[in-house]
């Protein structure tokens, strides 16, 4: 009797794992095809084709407080720019060479999708548009580099602005300068950042500072490009900064500093800087998702790390610029990067900072709103579009000035 109760006891054991074994394999491959399927970015909203160009800057004015070693800041900036409508040509990959290194690595990149599979609307060698076109610096999150907002860069690009993406070096987990990837560091990208009192504050306002004045050179870069060479003539002297995470709280910061600067964007970043005191006497909005502050009001799903809600009140309160403020149901963090788009395998998709909300609905929210915002801050058309958002995307509080 014992005999045979130990049987079947074996006997359930290993139909039990054979079981759990057949389901990961048929997970793994699952993931796998899921991972290799193409994706491409969102359909340009705009009137212009898309074409992209890279640049190495150094700011031999400036010695790069986050160097180990010393030396003068260097940047790696994407800039994305109108072309033509006609424009045809081969279309450029979403991360070339080292940039690939963007993706998780294994065995976490088998559950992303594979960014060799992305397709951009950036057309390779494209010459620039007719016209006259305005600056936006766009400025990641922390860790964060230049192509991964690459939804949001070819929808302002196709709309008619100059878009330079920058990558802070250090700060970002992956640059690449001189043929070399370049990864983050300590004094870059500080583990105690988040906090808003103490070090943590004094901390968050220096790199602020410093992602401002990264942010100003480039500007001025993009501006001297308008002089010469292919962008003669084609490039207006006004910006606008806008950025994501803490990218947001440096566009806000160098708004207040840099007296081009027509208007600002905050994309989900708790303020830091000056500007929260001092406030910014030119017209900025700050999209905020549901688990976050940097409204002033906190989202359903808030628990106001490191004083969102204080920091936010204290800029709204000092600003004298009228400012748009909008909440988005269902987004979190990185909903407005472009992981919205990505495969996610789960439990990954969860665990990164994507909320329940359509990828590709939180982008046209936020590039909708951004480029509403930038026309009426930049090219000083009446709000009017910026209210019409409010039908359009009942999923999204808007917040506009009184």
């Amino acid at each position: 009797m014992r005999r045979l109760l130990r049987r079947r006891w074996l006997r359930a054991v290993v139909i039990g794992l054979t079981s759990v074994a057949v389901l990961l394999v048929w997970y793994v491959v699952a993931m796998a095809l899921m991972s290799s399927r193409e994706v491409a970015l969102p359909a340009l909203s705009g009137k212009y084709q898309v074409g992209r160009q890279s640049f190495e800057w150094v700011d031999t004015g400036r010695t790069d407080p986050l160097d180990p070693n010393g030396g003068p800041r260097k940047l790696s900036v994407w800039l994305w720019y109108p072309a033509p409508a006609a424009a045809e040509g081969a279309r450029l990959p979403y991360t070339p060479g080292l940039w690939s290194k963007l993706a998780f690595g294994p065995p976490v990149r088998w559950f992303e999708t594979d960014f060799g599979k992305i397709r951009v609307h950036a057309i390779d060698g494209a010459a620039v548009a007719d016209g006259h076109f305005p600056v936006v610096v766009l400025e990641p999150g922390m860790g964060f580099a230049a192509p991964q907002y690459s939804a949001l860069a070819e929808s302002l690009a196709s709309r008619g602005y100059v878009v330079a993406g920058l990558t802070p070096t250090y700060s970002a987990n992956v640059t690449v300068l001189g043929g070399q990837v370049v990864g983050s560091t300590e004094q870059g990208n500080p583990p105690e950042l988040g906090g808003h009192d103490g070090e943590p504050q004094r901390t968050g306002d220096q790199l602020a500072s410093e992602w401002g004045a990264d942010a100003r050179f480039v500007a001025g870069q993009v501006i001297s490009l308008g002089r010469t060479g292919q962008f003669g003539g084609k490039i207006q002297p006004t910006v606008a900064y806008v950025g994501h995470s803490f990218g947001g709280a440096s566009s806000l910061e160098v708004c207040r500093t840099d007296v081009r600067c027509a208007g600002a964007v905050d994309l989900d970043g708790t303020q830091f800087g000056q500007v929260v005191q001092s406030g910014l006497a030119k017209p900025f909005m700050i999209i905020g998702s549901e688990d976050s502050c940097v409204t002033g009001t906190c989202g359903p799903k808030a628990t106001d790390p490191g004083g969102e809600r204080d920091a936010a009140a204290s800029l709204l309160k000092a600003s004298t610029g009228p400012r748009w403020l909008v909440t988005v149901s269902g987004a979190h963090h990185l909903n407005f990067t472009d992981y919205s788009l990505y495969f996610l395998g789960p439990p990954l998709r969860s665990l990164i900072g994507l909320g329940s909300i359509d990828g590709r609905r939180a982008l046209a929210i936020q590039n909708d709103y951004v480029a509403a915002f930038l026309s009426h801050a930049v090219e000083k058309a009446p709000t009017t579009a910026i209210d019409a958002l409010r039908t359009k995307y009942p999923e999204a509080t808007l917040v506009a000035p009184h």
